[in-house]
C-alpha cells in the first residue's frame, strides 16, 4: 500500500475541494492518504480583510513530513501565472531534503486553479512540477484516458499535466463535477503508480 500526501494551499476553498477529490481518488486505489496544508504567510490583517479560510481538519505540513510518503501531490492556486507565494515559501524550506536526496524516487503530481480559462493553470502546473523534478520525483499527470477534460459542451479545466479548475474572476465558481472527477482520476492514477514503485 502506498502512502500519499496531498499538500495544498487554498485561500477560498477551490483548491481545498480539489484536494479532497484527489484524496478520494487515491484512497479508492487502496492508498493511505493524508491531506495537509502549507502555512499561511500573508499578514493576519490581509487574511481577515480578504476573507481567506482554512480547514482546521487539515494540519499544517512541515518540510520534514515529506520524506514519510511514497507520493506527493501538490495543489496550488495560480497567482499571475505562478504558484502562490505560500506554496513557494514552503518548498523554499526544503533545502535539507534536497541536499540529502530524501525525495528522490518518489512519485509526484500537481493540480491547480485559476480565475479564467487562460489565466495560467498550465504554467502553474509547470512551476510545481519543476520543483518536484528538482527533488527527483517521478511526475504523473492527468492522461487523456480521463476524457472529461476534452468536453466541448461546457467550460472545464484539465490538462495532461494535472487536474485544474476555473474559479471565475470573482471566485464564485467552485470546481465542477467534471473537474472533481479529473482530480479523483489523477489521485487514483498517482496512487496506483506509487504502489507499483513501492512494490
Amino acid at each position: 500500500m502506498a502512502k500519499v500526501l496531498v499538500l495544498y494551499y487554498s485561500s477560498y476553498g477551490h483548491i481545498e475541494a480539489m484536494a479532497q477529490a484527489v484524496a478520494e481518488g487515491a484512497k479508492s486505489a487502496g492508498a493511505e492518504v493524508d491531506i495537509k496544508r502549507v502555512p499561511e504567510t500573508a499578514p493576519a490583517e490581509v487574511v481577515k480583510a480578504a476573507g481567506f479560510r482554512f480547514n482546521p481538519d487539515h494540519p499544517e505540513a512541515q518540510p520534514d513530513d515529506l520524506k514519510n510518503y511514497d507520493a506527493i501531490v501538490i495543489g496550488v492556486p495560480t497567482r499571475y501565472g505562478n504558484m502562490s507565494s505560500q506554496m513557494q515559501s514552503f518548498w523554499d524550506r526544503t533545502g535539507p531534503l534536497w541536499a540529502t536526496g530524501a525525495l528522490v524516487g518518489k512519485v509526484g503530481g500537481a493540480f491547480s486553479s485559476t480565475a479564467t480559462q487562460h489565466g495560467g493553470n498550465e504554467e502553474t502546473l509547470f512551476g510545481a512540477i519543476r520543483v518536484l523534478l528538482h527533488h527527483g520525483l517521478m511526475i504523473v499527470g492527468l492522461p487523456y484516458a480521463f476524457q472529461g477534460q476534452m468536453r466541448m459542451d461546457e467550460i472545464v479545466g484539465g490538462s495532461p499535466y494535472g487536474a485544474t479548475t476555473i474559479s471565475g474572476g470573482d471566485g464564485s465558481r467552485m470546481p465542477s463535477a467534471t473537474e472533481l472527477d479529473g482530480a479523483r482520476f489523477q489521485g487514483k492514477h498517482i496512487a496506483e503508480v506509487a504502489a507499483k514503485v513501492v512494490a
